[in-house]
């Protein structure tokens, strides 16, 4: 039953991502700790070495009913949560992050934040493509207002369906 497996982020203690996955791994999980290799500068030498890519995040491949095995797993914090159950990770992009490493060194993992008074555009829904300006953050949604039709229409939208503009 390998379709009913989803990816989930796990989040772990500081610098503990290595020990997670490979605890993971020796439970039989399907665990990807995406590794980055970044050169750091010693004070006689430079040196490439291996550290996480996402700090304090594993990611884990399991059923539902295997969640409770990987919270007692010994350096997992909880689960990533998102609208308030854990955060399902789409395979596609476990396979874009795998592609990314196996392509470029030296990557930079950023958060992108969305802050009041940001110009944004929709990315989906029913005003895809439409652009507004940000006048509210919560925890997951952001109020938008749109400003096209001259009047001022405000809607409050999940956070993943809107991308900041370029400036």
């Amino acid at each position: 039953m390998a379709h009913s497996r989803k990816w989930y982020a796990l989040y772990t203690k500081p610098r503990w991502e290595k020990k997670v996955h490979q605890s993971l791994l020796e439970k039989g999980f399907n665990s990807y700790c995406p590794m980055n290799k970044v050169r750091r500068k010693w004070s006689d030498r430079f040196k490439v070495v291996n550290e996480p890519l996402f700090k304090s995040y594993v990611f884990v491949q399991s059923a539902d009913a295997d969640q409770p095995a990987l919270r007692t797993t010994g350096g997992v914090v909880n689960f990533v949560y998102w609208n308030g159950k854990p955060a399902i990770v789409k395979n596609e992009e476990i396979d874009i992050i795998r592609k990314f490493l196996n392509e470029y060194d030296c990557l930079e993992a950023v958060p992108v934040n969305i802050s009041e008074q940001q110009h944004i555009k929709f990315t989906r829904g029913v005003f895809m493509d439409a652009e507004g300006i940000v006048t509210r953050v919560n925890k997951n949604k952001v109020q938008v207002m749109l400003t096209s039709l001259g009047y001022k229409l405000i809607a409050t939208v999940n956070r993943t369906e809107v991308e900041p503009l370029a400036k």
